[in-house]
């Protein structure tokens, strides 16, 4: 049995769309925080389970049964990620969950200046901990971001970020996909896998691109941390999501988003 939780979000929800494709819907079964959301899964006969990271009473009964599990990262911003994902591991431990796979990120590490990183860090440890058999989806950062990470350029003329630096992005499209491709083989690798787009360019780079495609002059300048926030604010940015930007930011000119694999395309077989 596969069991998949945060499936009525973007991620996982395409994981199982992929994987309704090759398996019938007996083979999977489904934990959300609210059954009520997934409901297009339960009518295509997809067994659908209340689970919830933040009520651990509520897990290990919802992971019975599961040989692979795939744990999707919280998003919540004001919760402690870690402690919810402490709560699933251990769940997955009660229920002898047969292998965990969790969507973690490639910049993950504790040293990060960015704060999911950080997160993300943390979980990988509590599962080398655990005693289970796990692996850690290191997704790249994912390409939809750079719709608010390139700021207002549209508008401006211009990129401007407050540090330079490469970023491997990904598309969680492919991301989902892999995901669903992994959970089906016979053999799982062991701990953390690097799944990136094969190539890693500068802002710079996407300044130029952006240029060609919209067939106009687009600039680019690094500014500092103070204007970029300004102008950040001033184009409709809340003012309480900066320093999480600045965070990403950060990690970029530390050169944690800067690498890439081979995985993802060997996986998908398609760059």
């Amino acid at each position: 049995m596969i069991t998949i939780t945060g499936a009525t979000g973007a991620l996982n929800g395409r994981t199982v769309d992929h994987l309704l494709e090759t398996v019938g819907p007996a083979d999977l079964t489904l934990v959300v925080r609210d059954p009520s959301r997934a409901g297009r899964f339960a009518e295509r006969g997809v067994a659908v389970r209340r689970g919830d990271y933040a009520d651990p009473t509520s897990l290990p009964s919802a992971f019975e049964g599961a040989d692979r599990l795939l744990l999707v990262s919280s998003n919540d911003r004001g919760a402690d990620a870690v402690a919810l994902h402490a709560a699933a591991v251990d769940a997955a431990r009660i229920a002898e969950v047969g292998h965990v796979l969790y969507t973690s990120h490639q910049g993950a590490h504790a040293a990060s200046p960015f704060g999911p990183a950080r997160d993300h860090a943390a979980t990988e440890a509590l599962l080398a901990a655990s005693g289970l058999r796990w692996t850690a989806l290191r997704n790249g950062f994912y390409a939809h971001s750079l719709e608010w990470m390139l700021g207002p350029w549209r508008e401006s003329g211009v990129v401007a970020v407050p540090a330079e630096g490469s970023v491997s992005w990904t598309s969680r499209e492919d991301a989902a996909e892999a995901a669903a491709v992994l959970l089906l083989r016979d053999e799982l690798p062991q701990g953390p896998v690097t799944l990136t787009a094969a190539d890693a360019p500068r802002f710079a780079d996407l300044a130029r691109w952006a240029g060609e495609a919209a067939h106009r002059d687009v600039g680019f300048e690094v500014v500092d941390e103070d204007e970029w926030a300004r102008r950040a604010i001033a184009a409709g940015q809340p003012e309480a999501a900066v320093p999480f930007t600045l965070g990403f930011f950060r990690a970029v000119s530390g050169g944690f988003f800067a690498g890439t694999a081979p995985t993802l395309p060997d996986l998908l077989g398609r760059e």
